[in-house]
């Protein structure tokens, strides 16, 4: 009886050394996986805290300026580079694993103490990738608040009609010098309208009779100064720059391709030139930021001095202003009629009949640039000068166009487009990518001009990152893991 009461003890401890094994097994996998987890867990909280720390460290007057979020990967030095993100990427990691103050002060100890392994950054995108298209996906992000849709429905409306009556594609200056080429070969064959002709009279004595083309005096300004014509040489700005310094002269940085697609369709390309008028100045509305003082006039010239940025500003204006001018003025009746009144007389005199109709051309199309340089005269002094002219809104007459060389005034233009619209319609039509690297031209340039900025480069500024982060414990397991983060997920 004892030996089986012992026997049935021992079976009992057996069992219990046997159960308790499995329990403290099953405790101690339990605990090994919470602390796993606990790992896993804390490494990406660590992650999402470390990389939203690098984001945060964003240009500040790249923010102010221009609403962009990017961080400038120079952080003030000389050296650019996505490494020194990198580094700040293991500082902020490291300073989330290691004890607060108050546990080293206090002795505590960390259950699951952790600690970096690697933490590389594998890859990036950059303002200027795929010409641009990182810096327009963002402006378009800035822009989507702004309920534009009205202005952008009447800049892609005007530049429909200008498109559609080719003003933007009949040279106008051509055809003019084509009909003065015609009326010089006229003159030249017949020798009834040579430069001097003799006309006898009932006496024998003979009189010179020379050919005289009233729209002369007007054509021959062609040639002058353009700005001089419309606005005066004191009133434009002399700022210059190296653009050799600038982006869009340099060989760029570029990412490793991470997030630098766009879908840019016409309402996206308007509302990326709505973003250039509200954060650039130009002639009519100058910034005192600005290192360029006709900063739209520079995405459309690119020169390195606002005069000649203007000057081509000028040019395009007056080459669509001549086109509409000369159009409508072939439709206008009266002023035709006059014109031809007045070659017929001309070629009365000079005794060539084959000179009427190509000096008729040659007065309207006097007449018709005389318009275009009053019109021009309009704008540059905040005007409105209408696409299309009509007979309500034609401004000079056949006598007031000979006062071109007295700058004509310009003050009393009330309908039609401003200056401003028709830059809209030049920057419509320019390229993406030329337009977004002179834009960030335009940034370096004001930005540069800020306390510790003076290194800053836009092809340096990073808008997204992909980065593999490996921790460690004392016991020897790791944890790794790759996360993707930018300003727009």
């Amino acid at each position: 009886m004892i030996q089986n009461q012992s026997q049935a003890k021992g079976y009992l401890t057996v069992f219990l050394s046997m159960t308790i094994t499995i329990m403290l097994s099953l405790i101690l996998t339990l605990f090994q996986g919470a602390r796993i987890g606990a790992m896993k867990m804390k490494t990406e909280i660590i992650t999402d805290v470390s990389m939203n720390s690098v984001l945060s460290e964003y240009s500040r007057q790249l923010y102010e300026q221009y609403g962009l979020l990017m961080v400038d990967t120079s952080y003030g030095t000389s050296n650019p580079g996505i490494i020194n993100a990198q580094e700040h990427l293991r500082y902020y990691i490291n300073g989330n694993v290691k004890k607060s103050v108050i546990g080293s002060f206090s002795g505590a100890t960390q259950i699951n103490r952790m600690f970096l392994k690697t933490a590389n950054i594998t890859g990036s995108s950059f303002a200027a990738d795929n010409k641009g298209a990182v810096l327009r996906r963002q402006i378009l992000s800035y822009m989507e608040a702004d309920p534009i849709e009205g202005g952008i429905s009447d800049a892609l409306d005007n530049f429909n009609i200008l498109q559609s009556n080719h003003f933007d594609t009949r040279d106008i200056e051509a055809e003019q010098r084509a009909n003065q080429e015609s009326i010089n070969d006229i003159l030249a064959e017949n020798d009834s309208a040579s430069d001097s002709l003799s006309e006898s009279e009932d006496d024998g004595e003979t009189e010179d009779i020379q050919y005289s083309n009233p729209a002369d005096q007007v054509n021959s300004m062609r040639s002058a100064d353009l700005l001089g014509l419309v606005i005066g040489e004191s009133r434009v700005s002399g700022a210059s720059v190296n653009t050799d310094d600038y982006l869009s002269h340099r060989k760029l940085n570029h990412g490793t391709g991470l997030n630098n697609s766009e879908d840019t369709g016409i309402t996206e390309k308007l509302l990326i030139d709505e973003y250039i008028f509200e954060k650039c100045g130009n002639y009519r509305n100058q910034l005192d930021k600005s290192v360029l003082k006709y900063q739209v006039e520079y995405l459309l010239g690119g020169k390195d001095n606002d005069k000649d940025n203007l000057q081509k500003v000028a040019t395009t204006l007056l080459f669509w202003r001549e086109a509409s001018n000369y159009i409508y003025i072939l439709t206008d009746s009266e002023k035709v009629e006059f014109a031809n009144g007045i070659a017929l007389v001309v070629s009365v005199l000079a005794r060539c009949p084959q000179l009427q109709e190509p000096v008729k051309q040659s007065i309207l199309f006097a007449w018709s640039f005389a318009e275009s340089i009053s019109d021009l005269h309009i704008l540059f002094d905040g005007g409105r000068v209408p696409i299309v002219k009509s007979k309500d809104t034609w401004k000079l007459s056949y006598e007031s166009m000979f006062s071109l060389g007295n700058s004509i005034s310009g003050s009393d233009g009330s309908k039609g487009l401003t200056y401003e619209d028709y830059l809209r319609m030049m920057l419509f039509v320019e390229g993406g990518k030329k337009k977004s690297f002179r834009l960030m031209d335009i940034m370096e340039m004001d930005i540069r001009k800020t306390k510790g900025n003076i290194n800053f480069k836009m092809d340096y500024c990073l808008d997204e990152f992909c980065a593999k982060i490996q921790m460690g414990d004392k016991s020897g397991f790791t944890a790794d893991i790759e996360r993707i983060y930018g300003y727009e997920r």
